[in-house]
């Protein structure tokens, strides 16, 4: 904070690893005082924001009165209470009524600036999950009741306006924006200070139609210099429900991709799957490299595959399946199954060839058939391995929206952060592109 007698003040009432200060930073805003009852998110906000003030407390229990005088001026304040008790995510579990009371925190704290200095946040800016409009009663098992539905969320606006706020919202696509994310939030800006609310325009959309640019795909933040490693060489066999998702994949996202990523080498041909979602028979959950990546959450969930392809040449007499490819002369237009083998959903296998007798039958399907046969720009092409490996917290960090220079993995005194800590901090943090778009929309006319 400034030493001079007036002072201007920004806060981040939940700071996380810092994505929402990160975001105001872009847009020219310092912030002064982060807030955060998690010690290892106030570490790694720490090492990128070392000027700010860090409370690691409750934000229940904070005390702004310790740490505002009252001629200072709150400009700024973002606020981006826990969402997953407001988030369909949770599908039918309960909620915990304890995180969904969250925001009435940002009330208290805006209150207390009131009461210190004699005026609200000039700006307050909120993010959550769309589905925090619909937020209300829960009844004795944790589940919403359907009657209530949005009740606590309009109290909670008419109660922010009855301090003397402004207010309106948007759900936003990150994407849509400039982001490698298309993770979708509700953002909120309050205002105090009788200026009008924006909210900015969008710069890019999924076509690049109506004079925007066309959406980023994730391709461009992650690291194709390391590919994994052959799954059939693991010596712990992938999951089931792995191989299950590498099979869909490479059903959907390349056999039947009119225009796969091909990596400029071509002859490998990389997709993401969601590695810890569930899948029905014949699904696939994932995505293609040139698409900007779906959300990022606490864990990491993506997997990156990738295919090796080679040329495939026919001759007119064909071969048998238990014999070596032949190399023969390329024969555009005709179509034969080359190569194929059998993906097993269960047990330590990795998968069989057809020439081998089909191992034991359950009462489940537990078989996939893979053919290795595609074309590519009208050239014929043969399978010849798969690889695999999860994407690392550098690729989640660029794809959420950090510049590159933001730092994940260690802290002020250089003490490393498990990977399983990294991806927890970006997953929970705000995409910072959005907050500097929404910040800069309404900062121009303060």
């Amino acid at each position: 904070m400034e030493n001079a007698e007036k002072r201007h003040i920004s806060i981040d009432g939940f700071a996380g690893g810092g994505g929402a200060s990160e975001g105001l930073r872009m847009a020219g805003i310092e912030v002064n005082i982060a807030i955060n009852h998690d010690p290892a998110a106030i570490r790694m906000h720490s090492v990128n924001h070392p000027k700010a003030l860090h409370l690691t407390e409750d934000i229940f229990q904070v005390d702004l009165s310790k740490y505002l005088k009252a001629d200072d001026t709150v400009d700024v304040m973002w606020a981006s209470p826990d969402c997953t008790s407001h988030s369909k995510a949770k599908g039918g579990q309960p909620r915990e009524a304890g995180l969904r009371i969250l925001p009435w925190a940002v009330h208290r704290l805006c209150k207390q600036i009131l009461d210190v200095t004699g005026h609200l946040p000039h700006m307050l800016f909120m993010e959550n999950v769309e589905e925090i409009q619909d937020w209300g009663d829960l009844d004795e098992k944790g589940h919403p009741i359907p009657e209530k539905k949005g009740c606590e969320y309009n109290k909670f606006i008419q109660a922010m306006k009855d301090l003397g706020f402004t207010f309106d919202c948007r759900t936003l696509v990150a994407a849509d924006y400039g982001a490698t994310t298309t993770r979708k939030r509700w953002y909120a800006v309050f205002r105090s200070d009788g200026k009008e609310i924006r909210f900015p325009e969008p710069t890019h959309n999924k076509d690049g139609s109506n004079g925007l640019q066309k959406w980023i795909p994730v391709s461009t933040v992650l690291d194709f210099s390391d590919l994994g490693s052959s799954i059939f060489e693991r010596k712990k066999p992938l999951a089931d429900a792995t191989l299950r998702r590498i099979a869909n994949g490479i059903d959907k996202f390349i056999i039947k991709n009119p225009d796969p990523f091909i990596l400029p080498d071509n002859i490998a041909m990389p997709f993401l799957i969601q590695y810890h979602s569930e899948t029905k028979a014949g699904d696939a959950r994932g995505q293609a490299v040139n698409e900007p990546i779906q959300t990022i959450d606490t864990s990491n969930r993506y997997g990156l595959i990738t295919l090796f392809i080679t040329k495939f040449y026919k001759t007119g007499t064909g071969q048998g399946l238990d014999e070596p490819l032949h190399t023969i002369t390329t024969s555009p237009g005709h179509f034969g199954l080359v190569s194929v083998f059998l993906i097993k959903y269960y047990g330590q296998g990795v998968g069989q060839s057809v020439d081998e007798p089909l191992a034991t039958i359950t009462t489940k399907d537990r078989f996939g058939m893979v053919s290795t046969m595609m074309t590519v720009n009208g050239d014929h092409y043969v399978i010849a391995d798969i690889w695999f490996r999860m994407l690392k917290p550098e690729e989640l960090k660029l794809a959420q929206g950090f510049p590159a220079d933001y730092v994940i993995d260690h802290d002020e005194n250089g003490k490393r952060y498990p990977v399983k800590e990294q991806v927890a901090k970006i997953g929970n943090s705000v995409v910072p592109i959005m907050a500097k778009a929404i910040a800069e929309a309404n900062y121009k006319i303060f």
